[in-house]
């Protein structure tokens, strides 16, 4: 950060410098890392703490949301660049090295006409494939999550009856079913840990014999660019697929890997299989409320987010706001350049600098925070209070037909 800036920052009433650090740190962030952790985190979090039906509610609650916002958008720069990215591309000439980053789509868009970058491709798409696989620990430790928070609650609180847990009833708990839940756990667990194992081995085998063999260079490809593959000749189609199916890292500002789209939603789906299967071990009360929210969630999760903050942007240009940050393809303008534009506008309006970076600062505050907002109360209290909601009428329905 520009010293203008720092002294701009120190400018602001009290309440907007938090702000406006929010701001710098959410855009100097790599990708969709540490800003996304803390905004999903109190977005799910918060609202089911309110929610919680008892203390084994709570504890799950805080330990599934607090693992795998940092599993998904902390663990990738860590595994996928400071890891995987120094074993699989050390053998790479140093010229080539820095091309890891770049996304397979646009290495093997290049390379189309350019023999020269095919070549390169032989022995660059290989590592970055192999780099992807290592990656997938990401997603089957999201699949193991739900597993290993069966066996914590086991552990702690003795307790596998869903019912019991979400407060519906208060029984004695079934030895039997609780000895069906753990050994269920340890076995997704350990399926999941000899998949990787499989899929680390291949890993390896692409980064050393990928160049050479023609097979390894077609699996490679797939890896990184499989709507290329599988739709070469439709390119809606193909770069769908490429966006939401893509395991490969996306390449930061600076030249790091960094989190996905295709990874982000490979997460949520293998992560899913898991939440369903272990939801089911415990009762069909739980299972039906995985039901109720996981689509919710995870289309928020894969493109609502997404669609919600491009809506909002259209509209506030429709209808005026926010013109000084917000440009004609309806971009905002980086938070690095807004000492720079606050100097113009003080120009052209005869105002202060301080004045228009207050006014800028404002600006960029209400793009950004009113889909958090969104995400809040409607993704977080009302899918929550929702979801407890439903579970408890489905529950005395059934207790009444029962009766």
């Amino acid at each position: 950060m520009s010293d203008n800036l720092k002294i701009l920052i120190n400018t602001l009433p009290k309440k907007m410098k938090p702000v406006a650090r929010f701001l710098r740190h959410q855009e100097g962030a790599s990708g969709l890392s540490t800003t996304r952790y803390i905004q999903d985190v109190s977005t799910c979090l918060v609202p089911k703490a309110i929610f919680s039906r008892s203390i084994e509610d709570l504890t799950e609650n805080t330990f599934l949301e607090t693992s795998e916002e940092a599993l998904i958008y902390l663990s990738p720069a860590i595994l996928g660049e400071h890891i995987a990215r120094k074993g699989f591309s050390k053998n790479l000439p140093d010229n080539l090295k820095k091309e890891v980053a770049e996304t397979g789509v646009n290495l093997l868009k290049k390379a189309e006409s350019n023999p020269l970058l095919r070549n390169n491709n032989k022995k660059i798409i290989p590592v970055k494939a192999a780099i992807a696989l290592a990656a997938t620990a990401i997603p089957l430790t999201e699949f193991s999550l739900n597993y290993i928070k069966n066996l914590v609650t086991l552990k702690l609180f003795n307790k596998s009856d869903f019912k019991n847990i979400a407060s519906l009833e208060n029984n004695k708990e079934d030895k039997a079913h609780q000895e069906k839940v753990k050994q269920s756990a340890k076995k997704h667990i350990a399926g999941a840990a000899i998949t990787y194992t499989g899929l680390l081995g291949l890993a390896g085998l692409l980064a050393t014999r990928g160049k050479n063999s023609k097979t390894l260079q077609k699996i490679s490809e797939f890896i990184v660019a499989p709507g290329n593959k599988l739709f070469s000749k439709n390119e809606k189609a193909k770069n769908f697929v490429n966006k939401y199916f893509n395991m490969d890292f996306n390449k930061s500002k600076n030249g790091k890997l960094v989190l996905s789209k295709g990874q982000l939603t490979t997460c949520v789906l293998v992560g899913g299989c898991g939440y369903f299967g272990a939801s089911a071990d415990r009762g069909k009360e739980n299972l039906k409320e995985t039901a109720t929210r996981f689509p919710l969630v995870a289309l928020y999760v894969i493109t609502g987010s997404e669609l919600v903050e491009k809506g909002f942007k259209n509209f506030l240009f429709n209808k005026g706001k926010c013109k000084d940050v917000l440009n004609s393809k309806k971009e905002v303008t980086p938070f690095e350049q807004l000492d720079k534009l606050a100097e113009k506008l003080a120009k052209e309006k005869g105002t202060t600098i301080e004045q228009e970076f207050k006014s800028l600062i404002k600006q960029k505050g209400i793009i950004f925070g009113l889909p958090y907002l969104f995400a809040l109360f409607v993704m977080g209290f009302f899918v929550a209070g929702m979801t407890v909601h439903a579970t408890k009428r489905r529950y005395e329905k059934e207790h009444k037909i029962a009766a």
